[in-house]
């Protein structure tokens, strides 16, 4: 009888990886934007995440989403936060991203300063 030894290959170990890893779960396309019910407000809450590739990543992007970031800061955009701090680094992030989706930057002037 004659033994033959298992020796994978690397095309056989990608193959195989890659059947493994079909169902993983794809990329976190990080946190939702926190509206606030969509109303518009006396002053605003903190974000807290900065936007993932859901907001950032042209391809992954829901327009309804990226709507509802336009709509908050242009409504929203020149009031104070709620516990009278400064805004933070995610906040500054997703006013950024207001600006890049061709936004006035003059609503958000305040938090990008």
């Amino acid at each position: 009888m004659r033994h033959h030894r298992f020796v994978p290959s690397v095309l056989g170990l990608t193959l195989l990886t890659g059947a493994c890893s079909t169902g993983a779960a794809a990329e976190d396309p990080g946190p939702l934007f926190d509206s606030e019910g969509g109303r518009t407000v006396a002053c605003m809450v903190h974000q807290p995440a900065p936007p993932g590739s859901r907001y950032t990543d042209p391809q992954r992007r829901d327009t309804a989403q990226a709507l509802t970031v336009l709509h908050y800061y242009t409504v929203n955009g020149s009031k104070s936060y709620c516990d009278g701090k400064p805004p933070s680094a995610a906040d500054r992030r997703w006013a950024q991203l207001y600006v890049d989706l061709g936004a006035d930057p003059a609503a958000v002037r305040r938090l990008l300063s």
